[in-house]
């Protein structure tokens, strides 16, 4: 029965990926806002909603620990597997806005995640207020980009407004029903097999809430939407942090162990290194896609050794 719901998560979490990216392109369309505008917004905010639940909840009874290390291990998988992975399927230029502005933010706020819990070994709600307000501030540049930038309507196939929205929340209600499905089948499987709660939040749990933003980017990146694909990863990333534990944290304090304050600065360094790869090339090749795996497996084999 556990892999049956196994396999049952995975099937909804393709379905509800491919139905939120034609959801969400139809919007974009309508709205004539560029695609990758709503990745970084509708897109980024729907696929962090397992991370969210997860974070938050956490926060709130006080496994604090989950809390942190879901989010920037989620950060880590979506920058070197879900941007990696794409770049396998379908090879593509990154936006010149995603490399101008959001990389650098990306930088930006996962190193203020980095010093915040380096400081004093947890986030406090005063911290948690001035992520919530980092969050404001980044919606507003996106609204202002998006009513900078408005695209000329495409011949591509546009649904209807009521159907786009049904697109959109039917999508959203799959994913994150497939995405509970498939971590907590792999959770009963790998304490069946003798792992530790630790490492399993770690792996199954940071990884298995990445599963959404995973399957609507390699969705998205097989539509030719590579804008809306690579703006889900780095949005969901940078909504992760300023977001979810901004919230969780001005909710409750949420206290950092050593391993989540090693793999804060872990995260600085890959967010530094995406950025400096996008600035050398904005292409993200075949090679490229298979080194950002490659170098997730060597952290992968680094916290289950650790």
């Amino acid at each position: 029965m556990t892999i049956i719901l196994l396999v049952f998560g995975m099937a909804c979490l393709v379905k509800g990926a491919d139905w939120f990216v034609e959801g969400s392109s139809s919007v974009a369309r309508m709205l004539k806002v560029p695609s990758v505008i709503i990745g970084l917004t509708i897109v980024a905010l729907g696929t962090s909603l397992p991370e969210a639940s997860v974070s938050i909840t956490a926060g709130l009874v006080g496994n604090n620990e989950l809390a942190i290390s879901n989010v920037v291990g989620s950060d880590i998988f979506n920058t070197l597997v879900v941007v990696g992975a794409s770049a396998i399927i379908t090879p593509f230029i990154m936006d010149k806005d995603i490399v101008r502005r959001d990389l650098k933010i990306n930088v930006l706020v996962s190193f203020i995640l980095a010093v915040f819990v380096s400081i004093n070994g947890y986030l406090d709600r005063f911290e948690g207020l001035i992520l919530i307000a980092l969050l404001v501030v980044y919606i507003g540049t996106l609204i202002r980009s998006a009513l900078q930038n408005r695209t000329q309507e495409d011949d591509a196939k546009t649904l209807s407004p009521f159907m786009s929205i049904v697109c959109i929340v039917v999508g959203v209600a799959a994913i994150i029903l497939g995405g509970n499905l498939v971590v907590d089948s792999a959770t009963n499987i790998a304490k069946a097999m003798g792992l530790s709660d630790t490492l399993i939040g770690l792996t199954i749990v940071s990884i298995g809430t990445s599963l959404p933003e995973l399957m609507t980017s390699i969705v998205a990146a097989r539509k030719g939407e590579s804008g809306l694909s690579l703006g889900n990863a780095i949005g969901s990333n940078i909504l992760n942090i300023i977001f979810i534990l901004g919230v969780s944290s001005a909710l409750s304090p949420i206290a950092a162990l050593t391993e989540n304050i090693i793999d804060a600065w872990i995260l600085v360094v890959i967010a530094c290194f995406i950025l400096w790869m996008s600035r050398k090339d904005d292409q993200m090749t075949r090679n490229k896609g298979i080194l950002f795996v490659a170098i997730y497996v060597v952290y992968l084999i680094y916290i289950i050794l650790r």
